[in-house]
């Protein structure tokens, strides 16, 4: 087969967000776009010559023949062999369990995340390390510099391989080695959880469990999990067939997108647990019975009870979440003893941590949750920690959480969502407010405010302008950010955090307990006058 060298010209907007470069799938398949950003790839790794790369992705439309495009260019770039998810589909932190596992160069994950799927959905393409995870800023600046000045990619002439069929081929002088997606990843959740604990608890006759995979990458890892390794029933697990465009649906594990989950839990007779994932595996919806575990919980709830965990018997070494996280984390790691740290928004930053072993539990607000095990962060490991929790506590998960309230204080918590704003006016709200930072400390009982810069303690790099934050007297935080994880306008996020010590006021609904808070947000941002709405489109 030859190499064959084919002429291009760069793209103005190949910048990769906080999780990679998302643009429509129109966009993708435009000649030389996927093209130019696998190129530059390459021609910045060189170490991927002679190396094994992971790809793998969530199913969605244009999945499949991207994949095709990025074997033909690994082996015109020289990659040695290439690990394939069957049927093109690995989940995230399955992609990064193989990375880790296999020790390869790096690995290639296709998705746009909960972001909608299909022919007009997103689409979306990140490099992950040999950490196993998502490349850090220096790597994404060198990626986005190449694609400014490319010239040409490299590709060989040749049939599509065979996706469905696992085992070995070729493409020139590189072998495709087609995997099972679900069971290296499996095998990790077994060493880490107690499958026999889970088990009896599943297999009692009275607990009911319901897993939402949303059309998603999670359905055949849930299915093979809960149902044949734990012995849920089939109708346990819904959704579970990945589709191209997530059955029509937004494939994003919240209160508004996971509705059916909701509606499963509600009520007297509602589900014991529920749970759902997003459209590459990596966030998670944790349910009661009548009773939401917010993110902040979860990352804090699994703190306080890691030693309950087989994986994690021996303690963990410290704890870090997001800056838009609420600091329910933090309490925890306080009365452990052990260090809390606050990041930027994505998974990269907590990189360097885990690599350097002080951290052992990370999280997001934004539905991830994660651990040591691997670099990104996982929904079907949450939801396994939480099952694990549960068989061994034997108590709801309302109860839990309500006696981790009273031991360490409730942190009321809730985010605002303003999607596909129009750019313009959200960077001028967030200039605004960044301009008028030095005058409100001392207005409306606000003690502190700054913009967030955050200096990694391993290697010493500096992240700024990583949000707005602010602090009032009581201990409340506002937090304004623009999120880099559309790729329709702006989607400006508002976060909201109230901290309650008092045990008899820790049962209030979250709007009705934040709703001074929220007014204030809206009045110092100017929020309905810059951008037009009356309302967010989807609040947690």
């Amino acid at each position: 087969m030859t190499i064959r060298e084919i002429a291009t010209t760069p793209f103005d907007d190949q910048k990769p967000g906080t999780s990679g470069l998302r643009k429509k799938v129109t966009r993708f398949q435009e000649s030389g776009y996927l093209e130019n950003f696998v190129q530059a790839i390459f021609d910045v790794r060189p170490d991927l010559v002679g190396g094994t790369l992971v790809i793998g992705g969530d199913g969605r439309y244009f999945n499949l023949a991207a994949i095709q495009i990025i074997l033909r260019m690994a082996a015109a770039n020289g990659a040695a062999r290439a690990l394939v998810g069957q049927n093109g589909l690995l989940s995230t932190p399955a992609v990064s369990h193989l990375i880790r596992k296999f020790e390869t160069r790096g690995g290639i994950v296709l998705s746009a995340s909960h972001n909608p799927g299909g022919p007009d959905g997103d689409f979306g393409i990140k490099f992950n390390t040999p950490n196993g995870g998502p490349a850090p800023e220096s790597v994404t600046d060198a990626i986005h510099k190449r694609t400014q000045s490319i010239q040409k990619y490299r590709t060989i002439e040749c049939a599509d391989i065979d996706l469905q069929t696992i085992g070995r081929q070729k493409i020139g002088e590189m072998t495709v080695e087609v995997i099972d997606p679900v069971a290296d990843y499996a095998d990790l959740m077994a060493e880490l959880f107690d499958f026999d604990a889970i088990r009896n608890l599943i297999g009692g006759g009275t607990f009911r469990l319901c897993f939402d995979a949303m059309h998603a990458i999670t359905g055949p890892y849930a299915t093979e999990i809960l149902v044949n390794r734990l012995g849920a029933p089939e109708s346990a697990v819904i959704n579970a067939t990945p589709l191209p465009d997530f059955g029509g649906g937004h494939p994003d594990p919240n209160l508004t997108h996971a509705h059916e989950a909701v509606e499963l839990t509600t009520g007297e007779d509602g589900a014991d647990f529920a749970a759902a994932s997003d459209g590459d595996g990596d966030r998670n919806m944790i349910l009661g019975r009548n009773f939401f575990v917010t993110p902040s919980d979860s990352l804090a709830v699994m703190a306080a009870n890691a030693h309950l965990i087989r994986g994690y018997q021996d303690g963990i070494s410290g704890v870090a979440r997001s800056m838009p996280t609420s600091a329910a984390a933090d309490r925890v790691a306080q009365q452990l003893g052990i260090e809390a740290f606050e990041t930027p928004t994505g998974w990269k930053f907590f990189g360097n941590l885990l690599d350097a072993g002080r951290i052992t539990l990370c999280g997001e607000e934004s539905f991830g949750t994660g651990s040591n095990h691997v670099r990104e962060k996982d929904g079907l490991w949450a939801v396994l920690f939480w099952l694990n929790l549960l068989a061994v506590r034997k108590q709801s998960v309302a109860q839990i959480v309500t006696e981790h309230w009273a031991t360490f204080g409730r942190n009321y918590y809730t985010r605002h969502d303003y999607e596909g704003v129009d750019a313009g006016a959200a960077t001028e709200l967030m200039n605004h407010l960044r301009s008028s930072l030095p005058h409100l400390p001392g207005t409306h009982d606000i003690a502190w405010a700054d913009d967030f810069a955050y200096e990694d303690p391993v290697d010493g790099s500096r992240t700024e302008q990583q949000g707005i934050r602010i602090g009032f007297e009581d201990g409340s935080r506002i937090v304004y950010r623009l999120s880099g994880t559309g790729t329709v306008g702006a989607t400006l996020r508002v976060y909201l955090e109230a901290f309650e010590a008092d045990t008899g006021k820790q049962n209030l609904e979250t709007q009705t307990r934040m709703q001074p808070l929220i007014e204030l947000a809206d009045t110092l941002a100017g929020i309905r006058e810059r951008t037009g709405r009356d309302a967010p489109d989807v609040i947690t």
